[in-house]
């Protein structure tokens, strides 16, 4: 089933500039702000868990301290082999 056409606007709107670069068929009068947008603080990267991954951290610091772990793991340099081998 196709989806029915968006009415179309016989008078330009109100306060539109010349050089908006909004196209006309773009209709945001019934916008409204996003409510959760205040949640997320300049310098925050939103990420989606898998279900099963969520369900094993109980909030957002139990997730940065993980990851702060797996860092500190994965950025260690590895250590040197000896070219002894052990005898038992």
């Amino acid at each position: 089933m196709k989806k029915p056409a968006s009415k179309k606007r016989s008078t330009p709107r109100q306060g539109r500039l010349p050089n908006d670069e909004i196209r006309p068929e773009y209709d945001f009068s019934n916008a409204r702000p996003n409510p959760y947008a205040g949640r997320f603080g300049s310098g925050v990267t939103v990420v989606t868990l898998d279900a099963d991954v969520a369900k094993m951290f109980p909030d957002a610091e139990s997730v940065n301290d993980a990851l702060r772990a797996l860092a500190k793991i994965a950025n260690r340099p590895p250590k040197k082999s000896s070219s002894r081998r052990r005898t038992a």
